[in-house]
């Protein structure tokens, strides 16, 4: 009975063993495959190139200002009078009205005194001409007659002898005629007549104000005509021409201008060694000082295209697309812009990449994008 006992005992063991060892044997056989990586191929938007003249637009930016534009300043002295309109910044004036009035009661009777000095000198000598010289009397008679004392002197009758000038002189009549047209001269600086339509963009001084002579009194501008002053470098001088249309957008880029190249400075800037173009623009929504872009059109670039500067990497190469296959080929930049740049040695009708792939290299498998209609790089 022990010995049956003892025999199961030690078959139980060698079953337990053997168990163990078989278990072990499969779990060491059991082989897990392993998962094969899906290979992913990108869609890619892609180009066909089309060679053609490439236009190279220069930008540039600065200040609006007034073409036509007036500094009034007093030549004479006294006290500023009230006119019909305000003398105030932002009013508007018509070519020929009065902008600034000064008072000039007191050097107004100064010059008509001297007119009634020279009208009785005249007269004085008239008895003598009709003696002496009775072929010239008529048209000194004619310049009394017309002579009045509230308008401006006529001009002096033609003298058609040396006799009749040296009398003439010789009585003073040509000193007081002359220095009455001088005091015309100076009584008329005693009004500023507005030269042109226009906006009173500053007033220095008010009614009642005594202005003395030299002293600045306001400005006023022309709002129908205004000027871009842009700065460009001198690699186009010999490029820029004066009549070139210029694109010109506001700061906030919400409206477009289109203005003209009126003047270029024939002078380069010694510091920034650029040069001054002037692009005169006409609109009514503009003012002066306004902020503006320009976009000069300073040559065309033949046998080029143009493509986004993200697709030009930094060895001079763009990436074209053989076969589903990327591929590197070499180009040549000739001019960059903030978001473009133009390049060449492109060949015609090959394909490349419209839009940056991230982590594309040569040998890379890619898939175009069919619906892309028939758009050509030019």
């Amino acid at each position: 009975m022990n010995s049956r006992k003892i025999a199961l005992s030690i078959i139980g063991g060698l079953l337990i063993i053997g168990s163990f060892f078989g278990a072990k044997y499969i779990i060491n056989s059991k082989t897990t495959p392993k998962p094969r990586p899906e290979k992913v191929v990108k869609t890619v938007v892609v180009e066909k190139v089309k060679n053609g003249n490439i236009p190279i637009i220069v930008p540039a930016n600065g200040n609006l200002v007034a073409k036509r534009r007036v500094e009034l300043f007093s030549e004479v002295q006294g006290v500023f009078k009230a006119g019909n309109k305000l003398f105030k910044p932002g009013q508007e004036y018509r070519a020929g009205e009065i902008l600034i009035r000064i008072d000039a009661a007191e050097y107004y009777a100064n010059v008509q005194s001297s007119k009634s000095n020279l009208y009785n000198l005249i007269t004085s000598i008239m008895p003598d001409l009709r003696l002496d010289y009775p072929e010239v009397f008529n048209k000194w008679q004619t310049f009394l007659a017309n002579f009045d004392i509230n308008k401006s002197i006529p001009p002096l009758p033609e003298m058609s002898s040396d006799k009749e000038k040296y009398f003439i002189s010789g009585r003073g009549i040509l000193t007081s005629y002359y220095t009455i047209k001088n005091l015309e001269q100076r009584l008329a600086k005693y009004t500023i007549a507005a030269p042109f339509n226009g906006v009173l963009t500053e007033a220095l001084v008010t009614e009642g104000t005594l202005v003395r002579s030299g002293q600045k009194l306001g400005e006023f501008i022309n709002t129908n005509d205004f000027e871009l002053e842009v700065a460009i470098s001198k690699t186009y001088s010999d490029l820029l021409n004066v009549g070139e249309v210029v694109e010109l957008k506001s700061i906030d880029r919400n409206k477009t201008y289109q203005g003209r190249v009126t003047r270029i400075n024939g002078r380069v800037d010694l510091a920034s060694q650029t040069i001054t173009a002037f692009i005169e623009v006409k609109d009514p929504d503009l003012r002066e000082g306004m902020y503006l872009e320009a976009h000069l059109k300073a040559k065309e670039e033949p046998n080029a295209i143009e493509i986004n500067r993200s697709l030009l990497l930094e060895t001079e190469q763009i990436f074209v697309v053989r076969d589903s296959v990327l591929d590197l080929i070499p180009v040549k930049p000739v001019y960059f812009s903030d978001n473009s740049v133009v390049l060449k040695d492109v060949p015609d009708g090959i394909t490349i990449l419209s839009k940056p792939v991230m982590g594309a290299y040569a040998g890379m498998l890619v898939k175009v994008f069919n619906d892309q209609g028939t758009n050509t790089k030019e």
